[in-house]
């Protein structure tokens, strides 16, 4: 069974042998439902390449805010395309807000990680798109675990929300690299 790490580097040689779209650099883009191993993947192929990750989940505006992400992320992306800086605002979860401004210098390698991460209206700027998945249980037994259970009904509510985007974008079908993990 192959691991994260043997995924990091199969898609490091996936996004090497594709044009860079982001400028001069590469943007991988790491989409799936929560909880399936997606920030794991990109931690692993940032500590390799010493690539810039972004997070999703600093986008979002909250748990209702899957829908309502694009403003921030093309505000990012379509900069750093023109080799300019991209900028993006931190979400405070805590104080459900907006917090400080991050500055992403254009770069060799970003890469975007978490659900909606790979949608169609930044496509044009992505090297290589990859799909992780695990089965629903598991996700929602990751989610719990790292955000206790008085989270159930956001993460029910954000599993949903999530089903309705991918059909929408229809990701997983124009994901270039496809991996599923398991284990809890």
């Amino acid at each position: 069974m192959s691991t994260p790490s043997d995924w990091a580097v199969e898609t490091l040689a996936h996004a090497d042998a594709r044009p860079a779209r982001l400028g001069q650099g590469r943007l991988v883009c790491i989409d799936g439902p929560a909880g399936s191993g997606k920030t794991t993947l990109a931690g692993e192929i940032g500590g390799l390449r010493g690539a810039r990750v972004i997070r999703m989940d600093d986008l979002y505006p909250g748990w209702e805010g899957l829908f309502d992400v694009g403003r921030e992320v093309l505000g990012l992306l379509r900069p750093l395309s023109e080799g300019r800086p991209g900028t993006y605002r931190r979400y405070d979860w805590f104080a459900g807000a907006y917090a400080e401004t991050h500055t992403v210098e254009p770069g060799p390698l970003v890469v975007l990680e978490g659900v909606g991460s790979g949608g169609r209206a930044w496509a044009d700027l992505v090297s290589t798109l990859v799909w992780v998945e695990a089965p629903d249980d598991v996700r929602l037994a990751r989610g719990l675990e790292r955000d206790g259970e008085s989270q159930r009904a956001h993460w029910l509510r954000w599993m949903e929300d999530e089903r309705r985007l991918f059909a929408a974008e229809d990701t997983r079908r124009r994901a270039d690299l496809a991996f599923t993990s398991a284990a809890p």
